[in-house]
């Protein structure tokens, strides 16, 4: 008797397990499309920004994770981008386009795990949409001259502007500054 119960406790976790992750599932499929629907895809979308190419384009210039952060809006992990303790002097450009992105002098260490700026190298060079992803509102910040997503704004960044621009280190390029 007490084998039979047993069993039947271990199929009930199962299929408590499989329902959770199925709902997970779904629920993360939605998520992910209505945040995709804020990719440039679409013809009227398509006007919006200087460069334009198909996903299919995309996946050939960009490495996977490039295309699965700058195309896809995704995020790498924290602490581990190849710029995020880089100190020397230069810009920072869109790794998928060359769009000039962030100067060396407005990078500040922010603790949170990504490299993290404290304005753009130009107020037209980057462009914000609303994000609702992940039960927050933040803003996501995009390149203005492909639309690749880049990383978030946030309120909490040094003087003078207040802002964290806190960005993935696989969606920017970096140009060393030449010494004189």
């Amino acid at each position: 008797m007490r084998k039979v119960i047993l069993a039947s406790v271990i199929i009930l976790l199962f299929s408590f397990s499989a329902r959770s992750q199925n709902g997970n599932e779904m629920a993360n499929n939605k998520e992910k499309q209505s945040y995709e629907s804020d990719k440039p895809s679409t013809e009227k979308d398509k006007s919006k920004y200087e460069v334009v190419k198909s996903d299919k384009e995309w996946s050939q210039i960009l490495t996977p994770v490039q295309f699965q952060v700058l195309r896809e809006k995704g995020t790498e992990y924290p602490f581990t981008g190849k710029y995020y303790l880089n100190k020397e002097k230069g810009v920072y450009v869109c790794a998928a386009c060359g769009n000039e992105l962030f100067s060396s002098d407005s990078k500040f260490d922010s603790g949170c795990g990504w490299p993290s700026f404290y304005k753009p190298i130009g107020d037209d060079n980057v462009g914000e949409l609303e994000d609702t992803t992940h039960g927050m509102v933040r803003t996501e910040i995009v390149c203005s001259k492909c639309g690749s997503h880049l990383g978030h704004v946030f309120t909490d960044g040094p003087k003078p502007t207040g802002l964290r621009y806190c960005i993935n280190s696989v969606a920017l390029d970096f140009k060393k500054k030449e010494k004189k």
